[in-house]
């Protein structure tokens, strides 16, 4: 992508369900849990590069030991940060008594870290303050096991305030207002009723209290404390919460807007944000990893007992389709389809733009996350090439002299890398011209494969949001080249509306499409049509979210998608650029025949999943009329 976004965080869980003897006896270490969270950790470093944190909960301790460990960090590469710290914990028993690192009993005993339920977290700040504070996992500590929650997760809520409210009305004073800290306070809250319930009913039949902890460990009903908790939640969702006795549970939202994925046999219960991380770190055959279902906790309890329960009723499920356009790592079988698909099915439009003329085309992309796209495209050329060729040879193979034969068979699209990033340039400059300069050769190009004013370079990005990179770098670069005509090619469509469920996208004004929009109601006199959108915005803020409707759609509903294209061509195409420039944007209906189980499409159509989507939307629309720079929930 050349514009960066950033997307809101990845999970790791691991459930040893067998003694930590039996892995060091199989595995050959009593680190194999660890190891394992590393693993999973490392293989999703592209859900989050702010920060990291994990968490370990040992089983059955005695009273006065510590059980619950936790580590963050904020280091520029946090995970191996995190996992040294660790580490460092083995180095004197290695050295000075190696014996012990056999002694898995030992070692639970007298080494944080080692313990059968672990959590690993990475987190990407989309939003507010960027501390060590605002890393995951979070804890809410209690002397009572069974109180003491760690929850760690991968979403955005978009009713804070409201959650807030209610946690006022249940007597709670949260220290921040944070849908992180709502989350957790929320189900804090009804893990407490639960263990209340459960110890006033064993009270009342004569039990001791040592007993009464015991049963109260063997019976929290969890998937009771989630639905209970998450009953007026509006977001997108996965969070992994561990307690205290080792209990442990991942919940989905009732959508299905953020991923989870899990695999459990006799020896291990493991999930995370994202299946390859899971088939790479485990062996695991693609088959066998399993998806959460919309509305549904995996829960893990202290006895190894899994099962998969539903707390809230799942509504029509529509995945982030963003996750499979560009977040989640393309090693992902499906995905790795979806994103050949997309590329192909753009080109025809391609085709028709560059008048079916390969000769004088060079196909490329904007480095790296489109190349898989670019595949796809180059692929369906090639398809359009073959179908070519046997068109003509059928319809004159008698007229045909050897050199038209010749010409026919040796079609080949013309296919180059041209915008090569150079990772080690840094934009130090703080004046905004010299830094202007310096953006501008982030990227550098290929010389001597475009001929002069002669060829037509057809670049595909797998998402265009700001357009900005386009303007300040890769469009200056690739011009050098005194191509004829440049065609920047979006894989998804043109986003249009804010994401409010986990994806760094927030503001209207942060959108070229918007932008678009907004210059062509302007230059056609169409201005009282952002003023009729605005007050129906306003007016909408006091409505319940569940009356709301997305008005922003207004703004868009004068214009088809290529025009709005036209006008993203203009803003993105930097003065004295010589080639004429031009946007093609995958339409909806394409990107539903790519990724048909992942719906989710609400910053392209507008349509959110949630009624929180409407109301942001609309706040959103507000807050850029209005000059406010903020994000609106």
């Amino acid at each position: 992508m050349s514009d960066q976004i950033k997307h809101e965080c990845g999970i790791a869980f691991i459930r040893l369900l067998k003694p930590l003897s039996f892995y060091r006896e199989k595995y050959g270490t009593a680190l194999y849990g660890l190891n394992k969270l590393y693993l999973l950790m490392e293989k999703q470093h592209n859900r989050g590069q702010d920060g990291a944190g994990i968490a370990t909960i040992k089983l059955d301790v005695k009273p006065g030991n510590r059980y619950i460990s936790r580590y963050r960090s904020m280091a520029s590469n946090a995970v191996a940060d995190i996992f040294e710290y660790v580490q460092n914990k083995f180095v004197d028993i290695q050295n000075n008594t190696p014996e012990l690192m056999q002694d898995t009993e030992w070692l639970k005993n007298n080494v944080s870290f080692i313990g059968e339920v672990l959590m690993g977290h990475l987190r990407y700040g989309t939003h507010g303050k960027n501390s060590i504070e605002n890393c995951h996992p979070f804890l809410r500590q209690n002397n009572w096991m069974t109180r003491n929650l760690v929850i760690a997760g991968n979403f955005n809520m978009t009713n804070v305030d409201e959650l807030l409210e209610q946690l006022y009305e249940l007597g709670q004073h949260p220290k921040e207002k944070a849908d992180t800290v709502t989350v957790l306070e929320k189900i804090g809250h009804f893990l407490d009723d639960e263990n209340q319930d459960l110890f006033d009913q064993y009270k009342k039949e004569g039990l001791s209290n040592v007993e009464i902890t015991q049963k109260i460990s063997d019976n929290l009903n969890i998937g009771n404390i989630l639905r209970r908790s998450a009953k007026t939640w509006d977001g997108g969702y996965t969070i992994c919460g561990i307690v205290g006795n080792g209990d442990a549970f991942i919940m989905r939202d009732p959508s299905g807007i953020r991923p989870a994925y899990y695999y459990a046999d006799d020896e291990i219960v493991v999930a995370a944000s994202e299946r390859p991380a899971l088939q790479t770190a485990f062996n695991i055959q693609y088959k066998n990893v399993k998806e959460i279902q919309p509305g549904h906790a995996l829960i893990v309890k202290k006895d190894g007992s899994v099962s998969e329960e539903m707390f809230r009723e799942p509504t029509e499920k529509l995945s982030c389709s963003f996750e499979r356009i560009y977040f989640s790592r393309g090693s992902d079988a499906e995905i790795y389809r979806e994103r050949k698909h997309l590329g192909k099915l753009l080109v025809d439009e391609i085709l028709q733009t560059v008048k079916h003329d390969i000769e004088n085309t060079v196909f490329s992309f904007i480095p790296n996350t489109a190349e898989v796209a670019f595949f796809g495209m180059v692929e369906g050329v090639h398809q359009y090439i073959r179908d070519l060729q046997k068109k003509t040879l059928l319809e004159n193979k008698e007229q045909l002299s050897d050199e038209q034969l010749d010409k026919l068979l040796s079609i080949t699209p013309r296919v180059e890398k041209l915008a090569i990033k150079d990772v080690k340039l840094r934009t130090f400059i703080t004046q905004d011209a010299d830094r202007g300069e310096m953006v501008a050769h982030v990227y550098d190009s290929t010389y001597g494969v475009i001929r002069n004013h002669t060829d037509t370079l057809v670049a595909i990005d797998d998402s265009i949001v700001r357009g900005t990179t386009l303007k300040q770098s890769i469009i200056k670069i690739i011009d050098r080249l005194h191509p004829k005509k440049i065609i920047i090619v979006s894989s998804a469509p043109q986003i249009r509306y804010p994401d409010c469920y986990g994806i760094d996208m927030s503001r209207m004004g942060q959108f070229v499409a918007f932008e678009a929009a907004i210059q062509l109601l302007v230059e056609r006199g169409m201005e009282h049509v952002i003023e009729e959108v605005y007050q129906k915005c306003k007016a909408s803020i006091l409505l319940p979210k569940e009356e709301i409707v997305n008005h922003v759609k207004d703004i868009y509903r004068p214009f088809s998608r290529e025009e709005i294209s036209a006008q993203i061509a203009k803003i993105i195409t930097p003065k004295d650029t010589v080639a004429e420039v031009e946007v093609i944007y995958q339409s909806l209906e394409n990107l539903h025949t790519a990724c048909p189980n992942h719906r989710g499409d609400w910053y392209f159509s507008g349509n959110y999943p949630t009624p929180g989507g409407n109301k942001v939307v609309n706040k959103a629309f507000v807050n850029w009329r209005e000059g406010i720079n903020q994000r609106a929930y």
